[in-house]
């Protein structure tokens, strides 16, 4: 089981303690660090309609660090990302590949970002069959193409390239740096790190300093 670390906060009534994940959504921050499975995508999906109803105007941000995993339960997240009224911003921390990709690149244009030493993978889905029946053969065979038109079809739509481009790259693992998917329309911007007031990440009143990366979007 994963360790999950905790927060200590004090407040007017006392201290409280949240574990790291509730203190990051009270911030509006959603935190995919996993593979995606369907428990996974109900978390994240839960997050976003709460947040969504929490407050429709405000932008919610999730960071992923995720080696992918089940399609459909990425195309979950990722309808809902498209269905909920507030902007969703996507910032990839260390790797986005398969399934995670998919909700780097379905951000709000503008707000699709990585940090500088990120991998972000694209590829086409894989079969993970269980049964040796000719005709089931055929079916999850027909399933997998339609999930392949789907995803192409998402990547062309965010990135401006054309399905064909699109269904040749992904034939193999399409390996990408945060400067070959800013060219290639995945994301929009890098964040380099900024310099920290005083060289301690401090404002001269001891609080910590936050600056928001300027974005460029990708010509």
């Amino acid at each position: 089981m994963a360790l999950v670390p905790s927060v200590i906060e004090s407040t007017a009534r006392g201290e409280r303690a949240y574990d790291i994940y509730s203190r990051l959504l009270r911030d509006r921050i959603i935190f995919l660090g996993s593979e995606i499975d369907d428990d996974v995508a109900n978390l994240v999906i839960a997050q976003l309609l709460f947040l969504d109803s929490e407050d429709p105007d405000k932008e919610i941000s999730i960071y992923i660090n995720s080696p992918g995993g089940s399609i459909s339960a990425g195309l979950a997240i990722y309808d809902t990302m498209r269905y909920v009224h507030p902007p969703v911003s996507t910032l990839c921390t260390g790797m986005a590949a398969s399934a995670a990709s998919l909700i780097l690149v379905g951000g709000t244009k503008g707000k699709r970002l990585s940090l500088p030493h990120c991998q972000i993978v694209l590829h086409q889905p894989s079969g993970g069959m269980r049964t040796s029946q000719a005709t089931d053969i055929e079916i999850h065979a027909r399933e997998i193409l339609r999930l392949r038109e789907i995803i192409v079809g998402i990547y062309a739509q965010h990135t401006g390239r054309s399905t064909e481009q699109v269904e040749r790259d992904i034939e193999r693992d399409f390996f990408m740096t945060p400067e070959m998917a800013k060219d290639y329309g995945l994301i929009d911007a890098i964040i380099e790190p900024s310099l920290k007031s005083a060289g301690n990440g401090h404002s001269p009143n001891g609080q910590s300093v936050l600056k928001a990366p300027t974005v460029t979007p990708s010509s």
